[in-house]
């Protein structure tokens, strides 16, 4: 049972690290404060317990290491739910789809900026975006039903000031 204690408390405690981690890069320290007190209690109290006769009953070393595994797996995984934040998409299309994608995507509430390329072989539309980082893949999923090799990365952004359809802090 203390096992199961161990490894539950440490995947709660690095999951919490993990998101309070994120939040404070996201500029969200006030949150990340108050998660970072029960992170640390949690932790005191775990600690002590995996300490206690550790030479004894070294299974609880396995434990912990289990519940460190498990944790920030679904840290991360509870995180990228969350999508806490934005991120910038940008796209290069063929010229020919160009208009009809940005029509689409614009019709759909997104904000798009739209710079004229040259590939190597035909012009190309280049696309930047400021997406909210839980709607990526929905975003990602549209442009490529319309056109399936457009050209997408996503880059992680910390805040934006202004903007269509933007929160403004």
């Amino acid at each position: 049972m203390i096992y199961l204690f161990i490894v539950f408390a440490k995947v709660i405690e690095v999951s919490m690290a993990t998101v309070r981690m994120v939040l404070i890069t996201k500029g969200e320290r006030k949150i990340g404060a108050v998660i970072a007190f029960f992170e640390v209690s949690l932790w005191v109290i775990l600690v002590s317990t995996v300490l206690d006769n550790i030479m004894e009953n070294p299974l609880k070393i396995v434990a912990y290491a289990l519940g460190f595994s498990l944790g920030n797996y679904i840290g991360s995984w509870v995180e990228e739910k969350i999508g806490i934040g934005l991120a910038e998409i940008q796209v290069i299309l063929k010229e020919e789809h160009g208009a009809a994608v940005v029509s689409n995507l614009r019709d759909q509430g997104y904000a798009v900026t739209v710079l004229r390329g040259e590939g190597k072989n035909h012009p190309r539309y280049v696309l930047l975006m400021y997406v909210q980082r839980k709607k990526i893949k929905e975003c990602a999923n549209f442009i490529k039903s319309i056109q399936e090799n457009a050209v997408i990365t996503v880059s992680d952004k910390k805040s934006l000031y202004g903007g269509y359809g933007m929160l403004r802090k």
